[in-house]
C-alpha cells in the first residue's frame, strides 16, 4: 500500500456535524436509565489511535471499491484475503464502530461488571469475529473509563482474545501498540503538552491474543485453546459477525452457540451487535423459510421448545432491535466516517457450566 508524507493530524481530518433533532438518537427505546455520553476527548483519542496506527489514506479509493465490491457480493474470503484489504477495511470502518461499541460497553456496564472482580484477576473478554480492531480499541477506551471511575480497581488488567478467520494480526498488533504507546509529538511541542501526552492504557494494563480460526470449523487441536479462553471470559462478543455466520451455515452456527454455552461460566454475558433487520434462511422438510437473526439466536439460547420445568441455561437481560449511533460534532479523522444503525442483545449464562 503506497504511503508517504507526514501522518495526517486530526486537525486535517473531516469534521462531522450532528444530525440530532429533538430526542437523542443514541437513546435506547424503553430504557429506564439514560445513557451517559462518552467524553469527546476520549472519542478523539480512539480515532487518533486508528489514524496513527493504520495511516488511512483518502486517495486509496480503488482498493476501497474493491473491498466494497467483495462485501456487497458477500465474498468474505476475497474481501479479507489481502493485507492491504484488511488495513483499508480497518482504517475505514473500524473507527466509527469502535466509538459505537465504546458507547455500548458504557451503556451495559452494570450488566458486564455485575458481581465482584477479585483483586488481581484480569477482566477477560473474547471477541469472536473481532479481528478488525473495533472491539479492541473500544474495550481499551472502556477499561480506561473504568479505571478513571474506580470501577476497574479490582481488575489487574484487561485480557482480550480476538478470534477471526482472516489474519488480522498485523492490524491488531499495530492498534495494540497505539493503545499502549504515547502519541509521537513534534520536537517543538510545549513542555505542558509533553507532560500531558499519555497512552490510552499502560502496557501492563492490557494483554491481547489473536487467534486465526474458522469459528464454524474449529480443528480439535485449536478447540482446547479456544475453550480455555471462553471459560475464563466475563464477556463474549459477536459484533457484526453472527449474521455472517448464519449466512454461511445455520447448523454450524447453532453448534458454535452450544459450544459457547458449554464453556462459558455462570454470570458471564454474551453480547450480540449486528445490522438491524438481519434474516437467515433455514431449510425444513425441503422448504426454505427466512427467520430474523434474533429468532434463531433466541431459539438456541433460550430454547423456546423446552417445557416449563426445564432448567434455563441463559437469560435475556437486554434487547433492542434498532438503535442509532451518530458521530459527535468536532471529531476529526482523515477520511469520512459514517453513523451506524444496529441491533443489540445481551444474554447472561445461568446455572452451572459444563466446562
Amino acid at each position: 500500500m503506497a504511503r508517504g508524507g507526514k501522518k495526517p493530524d486530526a486537525r486535517d481530518g473531516k469534521r462531522y456535524k450532528s444530525t440530532k433533532t429533538g430526542t437523542d438518537p443514541n437513546e435506547f427505546s424503553g430504557d429506564t436509565q439514560p445513557q451517559r455520553s462518552i467524553a469527546i476527548d476520549l472519542q478523539q483519542k480512539c480515532l487518533d489511535i486508528f489514524r496513527d496506527a493504520l495511516e488511512p489514506d483518502p486517495e486509496e479509493t480503488a482498493i476501497l471499491q474493491e473491498v466494497k465490491g467483495h462485501l456487497y457480493d458477500r465474498n468474505f474470503a476475497a474481501a479479507f484475503g489481502k493485507d492491504e484489504y484488511l488495513q483499508v477495511y480497518a482504517s475505514r470502518w473500524s473507527p466509527s464502530r469502535a466509538l459505537a461499541y465504546l458507547q455500548v460497553f458504557q451503556d451495559i456496564e452494570a450488566m458486564l461488571t455485575a458481581g465482584p472482580i477479585k483483586e488481581g484477576d484480569d477482566l477477560s473478554i473474547v471477541g469472536l469475529g473481532g479481528g478488525a480492531g473495533g472491539e479492541l480499541v473500544a474495550l481499551a477506551g472502556w477499561f480506561r473509563m473504568l479505571q478513571a471511575e474506580g470501577d476497574g480497581e479490582g481488575a489487574k488488567a484487561l485480557d482480550v482474545t480476538l478470534v477471526d478467520i482472516a489474519d488480522w494480526s498485523k492490524v491488531t498488533n499495530s492498534l495494540r501498540r497505539g493503545i499502549t504507546t504515547p502519541p509521537e509529538l513534534s520536537k517543538y511541542a510545549s513542555q505542558a503538552k509533553k507532560e500531558a501526552n499519555h497512552a490510552l492504557l499502560n502496557d501492563t494494563d492490557m494483554s491481547v491474543v489473536f487467534l486465526q480460526q474458522n469459528l464454524l470449523h474449529v480443528k480439535e487441536y485449536e478447540m482446547d485453546r479456544l475453550s480455555e479462553r471462553l471459560r475464563s471470559a466475563r464477556l463474549i462478543t459477536l459484533m457484526f459477525t453472527l449474521n455472517e455466520l448464519y449466512f454461511i451455515s445455520v447448523a454450524s452456527t447453532t453448534k458454535l452457540l452450544h459450544r459457547i454455552t458449554n464453556c462459558i461460566r455462570p454470570g458471564s454475558c454474551l453480547l450480540v451487535v449486528d445490522s438491524p433487520g438481519s434474516y437467515s434462511t433455514v431449510s425444513l422438510n425441503g422448504r426454505e423459510t427466512r427467520y430474523p437473526m434474533r429468532h434463531l439466536l433466541e431459539y438456541t439460547l433460550l430454547d423456546i421448545s423446552k417445557t416449563e420445568t426445564a432448567t434455563p441455561e441463559w437469560e435475556k437481560v437486554f434487547s433492542n432491535d434498532s438503535r442509532w449511533f451518530r458521530l459527535a460534532e468536532n471529531l476529526g479523522y482523515p477520511i469520512k466516517l459514517e453513523d451506524m444503525r444496529y441491533q443489540i442483545h445481551v444474554y447472561r449464562r445461568l446455572g452451572t457450566s459444563a466446562g
